[in-house]
């Protein structure tokens, strides 16, 4: 073991724990959904307790919104934040919605009914309630085809709320400083090693 880890700061030695225990607590919390989408949401689960996000993955978040939502960690580590605005169900629709197109056609119609009733109509059991009336409507009336594009402008809108609305505090959140905490704990740490790595060769050389 490194023995320049005795020199860093308490709170650095815990920030990797501390991290992974919120973002798991809050995925912990039970809440009615699709089957398919609870299958997900335990995959997402187990993978996030088993590291924690890096610097460059970081980074790259802060660049731009599409960045967050086309990385798994990304999403997970989002999903956590909306969970704690109480929101979630904005980015369980959009996945959703990216999963129903990936449905065979011969499934497509009885699974948009299902999303319907899952995140769309009035008081559906995780209702996303940031969507207009009219678009609410134009959705109920293209799910009866069950089309590849019927959830497309329902999803589009949740998309540009969460970009211009959630993703801007998602950046400033406590969940973002933690994790940059971490890393630079651990840049911390690593040099620590190198220079004691370093004297010790020295050392033997001498």
């Amino acid at each position: 073991m490194c023995k320049g880890l005795a020199t860093l700061p308490a709170t650095c030695l815990k920030s990797a724990k501390d991290i992974k225990h919120k973002i798991s607590f809050l995925l912990q919390k039970p809440e009615p959904q699709a089957a398919d989408q609870k299958e997900i949401k335990e995959k997402t689960a187990t993978a996030v307790t088993k590291r924690v996000p890096n610097a460059a993955e970081v980074e790259k978040w802060k660049e731009s919104f599409c960045h967050v939502m086309s990385s798994e960690m990304g999403r997970t580590v989002f999903t956590s934040f909306l969970k704690s605005e109480f929101s979630q169900e904005n980015v369980d629709f959009w996945i959703a919605c990216e999963d129903y197109k990936k449905t065979p056609p011969s499934k497509m119609a009885t699974k948009a009914k299902q999303m319907y009733q899952q995140y769309v109509e009035a008081d559906a059991p995780n209702e996303v309630v940031n969507l207009d009336a009219a678009t609410r409507e134009k959705t109920r009336r293209e799910i009866e085809s069950g089309g590849p594009s019927c959830f497309d402008e329902a999803q589009k809108m949740i998309y540009n709320l969460m970009e211009k609305d959630s993703y801007r505090r998602f950046l400033k959140s406590k969940m973002i400083q933690e994790i940059c905490q971490k890393e630079s704990c651990a840049a911390q740490e690593k040099k620590g090693c190198d220079w004691l790595d370093s004297r010790q060769v020295l050392a033997g050389g001498a």
